[in-house]
Formats: C-alpha cells, sequence, structure tokens
C-alpha cells in the first residue's frame, strides 16, 4: 500500500472526528484506484468465462491473443487484488502448479458452497453443500478434517462432454 494512505489516515484519526471508518476509506481508495484499462479487460474476460477456473498463465495468454498486451505481472498484480476484493475464488488444484481463480462475483458467497469441474471442458459447477453434508460428517467424526466448502473442488466429466465423447 502506498505511504500516502497511512498520511490520510492519521490525518483523519487525530484531526477529525467524523463516523468514517478509516478502513472503509483505505478500501475504497483500492477498489478505485486501480481501474485501469488492463484490469477491466481481466474483469471482462472473467467475467464473460465465470464458469471456467483459470490460471494467471492461462488469463495472460488468452487476452494477449486477443490482440490487447498484457505484462504477466499486471495479470498476477490484478487477480490478488480482484481476490481481496472477494470477486474471485482462488484455490489450488493438486495437478496445477499454480493457484486457480474464478470469477465469483454473480455468485454470491462462493466460499460457501462445494465447486465440481468437468475435467474436460473445465466448466465449474456450485454445488449446494447439502448433497456432502453425509460426507463431511464422516470426514469430521473418522478424520477429524473440517471441509473448506469453498476451497473443495470435485473432479468429474460433465453430461455435455460425455454426449460429445460417445
Amino acid at each position: 500500500m502506498c505511504g500516502c494512505l497511512s498520511a490520510i489516515e492519521i490525518f483523519l484519526e487525530k484531526r477529525y472526528s467524523y463516523h468514517i471508518s478509516v478502513t472503509y476509506l483505505r478500501d475504497e481508495l483500492m477498489k478505485t484506484e486501480y481501474k485501469t484499462k488492463s484490469r477491466n479487460k481481466i474483469i471482462e474476460y472473467l467475467k464473460k468465462n465465470a464458469d471456467t477456473r483459470f490460471t494467471a498463465r492461462d488469463i495472460y495468454n488468452a487476452i494477449n491473443e486477443e490482440g490487447d498486451e498484457l505484462d504477466r505481472s499486471t495479470v498476477y498484480r490484478n487477480l490478488e487484488r480482484l481476490y481481496k476484493e472477494g470477486r474471485l475464488v482462488k484455490y489450488k488444484e493438486a495437478d496445477v502448479n499454480a493457484s486457480c481463480y474464478q470469477y465469483s462475483e454473480e455468485h454470491g458467497s462462493c466460499h460457501e458452497h462445494t465447486h465440481a469441474q468437468c475435467s474436460s471442458c473445465g466448466k465449474i459447477f456450485h454445488i449446494d453443500n447439502d448433497v456432502l453434508e453425509e460426507t463431511a460428517e464422516k470426514m469430521k467424526s473418522e478424520y477429524g478434517i473440517d471441509i473448506d466448502y469453498g476451497k473443495t473442488v470435485l473432479i468429474g466429466v460433465c453430461k455435455d462432454c460425455k454426449k460429445q465423447n460417445s
């Protein structure tokens, strides 16, 4: 974070007794400060492909293939910022040596339900936790593991890909 934000915080805390949260102001500044063309391109791409998970490299390659040149570090920085703002779900898959991201703004609280992913097309499905309730109870009682639903991804082949492959 830039040094000017802490100066603003100090100024507000010492000089004024407004009922505005310093944290709120900082968060709002962070949201508005980075409305760049690159960020908008990344968000646009993620929204168009909201049912798919991506690595930073996938996003970088796709946007550059569309003719818009982005720096790799710009993609990583924006993805982290969007994740911290709650607009992306970030998780690690066992077979991918990178963090995976999925746009979640339109799905509400993506961290409160489980995801299933088609191993053929990459599409993400949102599953109610009720479906896995019995499994979650067994994991807790037998192994002492509490399932983190937002980071749980079940892998399989979707019905559309099954149709195409038969």
